[in-house]
């Protein structure tokens, strides 16, 4: 279940109470007149089935509720009532499987923003792989996987392709771009330092390194497990289940390409570094077709089990 409070305009107030009974899901609908200051107006607060929110807070945002007052969603981590489990048996579908396209598209609004933050991470990611593509390290790979924060723009850019929405696919594109390049520079200045301090070696890159080596190789199993890793990120962003998220970031050959890359060049072992930029442009491509593709077919299901339910 999720809580909804809202502002509303007191002379909208009845609009949305009406609108708020008239959807399957709803439930503990409670209005304080004149109890919000600002903006001025009336307090409502109601609880929905997570299936039936997309719906609800799309008719309040049609109402312009998000413009003369206010929309706020919270999720209820416990609710003891039979009301709210009539609620939920009512609406249509299941609760995991409800997309929340506003919660989406403010979620990766906020992950996929350039900042100082998101860079820093990014960086710090690709001088851990560069470190563990130097030492053949499986587990700092791994580590700088778990770091990397660049699943957020990906995200960012299969949720505008679906929704149409261009001022957040450039703020996505722009956010994958920049931070890739600035956190390959950083890493070729830092593997230029390790190497000035005897800790990198240009051996050590152009060994065998069977633990690694598949980072500027890329494949159809690059690609194959990259279309896996978008679908299963994609599900676990729109769904209430989202503990897979790591496990995708893991699974993935960016941050650990990308520090190959930039480590090569600092060597002029333009071969590897091409290998690696294979190796990335493959992965970004994979996600973001299986991201879409599995954003489109969540969209037409649920489209249809609306549909189904309307008419039953």
């Amino acid at each position: 279940m999720l809580h909804l409070r809202l502002i509303t305009p007191a002379d909208r107030t009845q609009e949305v109470v009406r609108l708020v009974e008239g959807t399957v899901g709803t439930t503990h609908l409670a209005v304080v007149p004149g109890a919000a200051l600002d903006p001025p107006g009336d307090l409502v607060m109601c609880d929905v089935a997570r299936e039936a929110a997309d719906e609800l807070i799309g008719g309040l945002r049609r109402m312009d509720i998000d413009d003369t007052g206010s929309i706020a969603v919270e999720n209820i981590d416990l609710s003891l009532s039979r009301r709210a489990d009539q609620a939920e048996d009512d609406a249509p579908g299941e609760g995991a499987d409800a997309v929340l396209w506003e919660h989406l598209e403010d979620a990766t609004h906020e992950e996929s923003t350039l900042s100082a933050t998101y860079v820093a991470f990014l960086s710090l990611a690709t001088m851990i792989a560069a470190c563990g593509v130097v030492l053949d390290n499986a587990i700092l790979i791994v580590g700088a996987m778990a770091v990397g924060p660049e699943f957020g723009p990906l995200a960012g850019f299969c949720t505008a392709l679906v929704q149409r929405s261009a001022r957040l696919a450039w703020r996505s594109f722009v956010a994958l771009i920049v931070g890739f390049a600035v956190a390959m520079l950083v890493t070729v200045a830092f593997s230029s330092f390790m190497d000035a301090v005897d800790l990198f070696d240009q051996a050590m890159l152009n060994a065998e390194r069977p633990n690694t080596n598949f980072i500027y190789r890329p494949d159809w199993f690059s690609f194959v497990v990259a279309v896996l890793a978008g679908a299963a990120g994609m599900l676990s962003l729109t769904s209430a289940k989202s503990g897979a998220l790591v496990g995708v970031a893991i699974s993935v050959t960016t941050v650990p390409a990308a520090a190959n890359a930039a480590v090569a060049f600092s060597y002029q072992e333009y071969h590897q570094a091409w290998g690696s930029t294979e190796q990335l442009l493959l992965n970004l491509l994979g996600i973001v077709l299986a991201g879409t593709l599995t954003l489109l077919l969540q969209k037409g299901l649920w489209a249809a089990q609306r549909r189904r339910a309307a008419n039953s």
